[in-house]
């Protein structure tokens, strides 16, 4: 019985795992992941823990499975959090990479703002929050 429950366990811990939304936190990196894979990059500029259309952006397509497996095989995701709670706030050098992020592409300071990108960095186009199925949302996505 124990042995059931275990591998139970271990089955869901797995799929958790492969659907697991990979967010990068460093635009740096994520360039040189795309760049590497041939995928779009996406940032998602947040106030994760404040922000109501932020909050329903990610509650409606970012953690849906649906979307989380595109994601996977088509983008390189990145977060560009402005939290305000202090208990998710940020490491100094971070916010900091995230301010130099908004100063490039998220001047107006729209949240949340979703930039897509091509493997170069150069911008594809924009959207925001949108009431849409994660389907729709990744084919608006798709068509930049």
């Amino acid at each position: 019985m124990i042995k059931k429950i275990f591998l139970s366990f271990l089955f869901i811990c797995t799929i958790s795992i492969i659907n697991a939304q990979e967010w990068q936190t460093d635009f740096k990196i994520a360039k040189e992941i795309a760049s590497k894979e041939h995928k779009k990059l996406i940032l998602v500029f947040q106030g994760s823990d404040w922000c109501g259309p932020c909050i329903k952006l990610d509650k409606e397509v970012w953690s849906q499975d649906e979307f989380k497996t595109y994601a996977k095989n088509n983008f390189v995701m990145v977060k560009v959090d402005f939290p305000k709670r202090k208990k998710n706030k940020l490491t100094a050098e971070q916010q900091e990479k995230n301010y130099q992020l908004a100063e490039i592409y998220n001047k107006q300071g729209f949240l949340p703002r979703v930039i897509i990108l091509n493997e170069n960095g150069k911008v594809l186009g924009e959207t925001g929050y949108k009431k849409m199925t994660p389907e729709k949302y990744i084919k608006l996505l798709a068509s930049f």
